[in-house]
């Protein structure tokens, strides 16, 4: 659990300065829980510079709460959490200062926005919160009050949880768990999942990555594991200490995740995803009388596939969609088993061109039209697809034919300038499974749109 938060002062000489605002939103990762926001009586004048900053005067502090009546609902708030704010070594040390006039030695564990920003989105111009916030277009209302700000460092902290792709931030989550000595019950950790689309992430008592998975319904996935009788679901069963997980809302992202991140962090029981998982690819060659056939084989790497599949029987069930929107004859195509004649052709699926009623220009003018739509390899586009919520969208970029990269936006912010995406998109390796899992999910599934540029 975090509390996300942000504190605005009186100004002033180091470790003088007195709370004006304080706000605290309780973030689980995924969506906030609870909040607290309250003006604070600093009891003592507000230099000029922040009144002009921030709009808070000491008129509209007179009647506010002093320190010692908030501190209680601070400690609960904060209790059992990371402490989590932008440039944190400033409102910690505030409200340490604070807390030892009153006696009270205050420690919790902490994480600044500022120096994740500057690991996991590198090369910023400015990485103040107003400008970079700005830049990654994140709306922020109410700057320079602790309401909107704290909001902010939310919608901020969950853009770097989804950068995070070594998953550095879950562990050091998972490791402050395990200091409280809690080791919490099979069925409690299914309970706490949701049934929704996205990645999990299975942690062993030291805190490490010992499984990554995706499903269309976490819970149910999760309840598989913990109830399997395979040697791999038992060794899971015997180590877990905790499941966290990210929503994603689109299977496609979840299907780019695991991927990466199972390539990136090389969990223990993930060891059969660790290389490529497509091990069959569709192939092209012409025949002896220049048609261009289409050949399901062992994936060669010294050969230009088209795009690759996970079995033999994948890459036939997708050849013969393939054979039919684009009107290609079966019998040229791994797929005829008629021994009389083009039965496909009889029943006007095809145009005869293993009959020679079609010329081998005008048939295979239709293979090119699909071996180009499948490889993408000069387009410029973003596929738009379900968000993790209602009032959301996602966005996969692919620039130049290569994969860049995913993101999550606002139904109410459009994704019309290519800067603002690149800086919003959470970048990742463009590889020859990223390109199937994109192939794939495109042809079997649809998507809300399809923006070229």
């Amino acid at each position: 659990m975090y509390a996300i938060l942000d504190i605005e002062t009186t100004g002033g000489q180091y470790n003088e300065e007195g709370i004006t605002e304080i706000a605290i939103y309780k973030f689980d990762g995924h969506e906030v829980l609870d909040q607290f926001i309250s003006l604070v009586n600093p009891e003592k004048p507000i230099q000029p510079f922040v009144v002009k900053l921030t709009g808070i005067n000491n008129a509209m502090l007179r009647s506010a709460p002093k320190f010692y009546e908030v501190a209680k609902r601070i400690i609960e708030m904060t209790q059992d959490c990371i402490i989590v704010a932008h440039n944190a070594s400033f409102d910690y040390r505030i409200l340490r200062t604070e807390f030892s006039r009153l006696g009270y030695d205050y420690i919790r564990p902490t994480l600044c926005t500022v120096e994740l920003s500057q690991k996991l989105i590198p090369g910023q111009v400015s990485y103040s919160l107003g400008k970079l916030v700005r830049a990654l277009g994140i709306p922020v209302t109410d700057r320079h009050r602790a309401s909107g700000d704290a909001m902010a460092t939310v919608k901020l902290f969950k853009m770097l949880l989804d950068k995070d792709v070594k998953k550095e931030i879950l562990i050091s989550l998972i490791k402050a768990e395990i200091k409280k000595g809690l080791s919490p019950k099979l069925l409690d950790i299914v309970e706490s999942l949701p049934s929704r689309t996205g990645i999990y992430y299975i942690h062993n008592e030291k805190g490490d990555l010992i499984y990554i998975g995706k499903s269309r319904n976490i819970k149910k996935r999760i309840n598989q594991h913990f109830t399997g009788t395979s040697g791999k679901s038992k060794k899971i069963q015997r180590e877990v200490f905790a499941v966290t997980y990210e929503e994603t809302g689109s299977e496609l992202i979840a299907l780019l995740k695991e991927s990466e991140e199972i390539k990136i962090n090389k969990p223990i029981y993930n060891r059969s995803q660790r290389k490529t998982i497509f091990n069959w690819a569709l192939y092209s060659e012409k025949d002896d009388n220049g048609y261009l056939n289409l050949k399901i084989q062992k994936a060669d790497g010294r050969k230009k596939e088209i795009t690759s599949f996970t079995s033999v029987q994948e890459g036939k069930n997708a050849l013969f969609k393939i054979t039919e929107k684009y009107n290609l004859c079966q019998k040229l195509n791994d797929l005829y088993e008629t021994q009389n004649g083009c039965f496909q052709y009889k029943i006007k699926e095809c145009n005869g061109a293993c009959l020679g009623k079609e010329s081998p220009e005008l048939y295979n003018e239709r293979v090119e039209e699909f071996m180009q739509e499948m490889k993408f390899e000069n387009d410029n586009m973003v596929i738009i697809d379900r968000g993790r919520t209602v009032d959301e969208r996602s966005a996969v970029l692919i620039e130049n034919g290569i994969y860049k990269g995913y993101c999550f936006y606002d139904l109410n912010y459009q994704i019309n300038n290519i800067e603002i995406l690149k800086n919003v998109i959470i970048p990742m390796q463009n590889n020859r499974d990223t390109r199937t899992i994109i192939q794939g999910y495109l042809r079997k599934n649809k998507v809300y749109k399809i923006l070229k540029f």
